[in-house]
């Protein structure tokens, strides 16, 4: 006989569900190097030329970290990032 479901939300897959603490998965380090530019005042069109990438690809890079570090903003992902000790010195300045 199978088991009755609970009420409780699955997340989707690399996203924390409430009440986990950490990352998901790892992040990349392009995705950390886009951060770490986004937590220094910077642009998405400004990453984008400093790391030779596209906006769509800043952008991607943006969207998967939120889903590791399950966040919903780019603020949000930074402060978390930072946190958890993932934006130590840059290479970019």
């Amino acid at each position: 006989m199978p088991r009755a479901r609970t009420g409780t939300a699955k997340s989707r897959p690399g996203e924390k569900r409430s009440g986990e603490a950490g990352v998901g998965r790892p992040l990349t380090a392009r995705e950390v190097d886009v951060l770490k530019l986004l937590s220094r005042g910077y642009t998405y069109t400004e990453v984008g030329q400093k790391l030779g990438i596209s906006l769509h690809t800043v952008t991607s890079h943006i969207k998967k970290s939120y889903r590791k570090l399950g966040v919903h903003s780019a603020a949000a992902a930074v402060t978390r990032a930072a946190d958890l000790g993932l934006l130590g010195k840059s290479r970019y300045g």
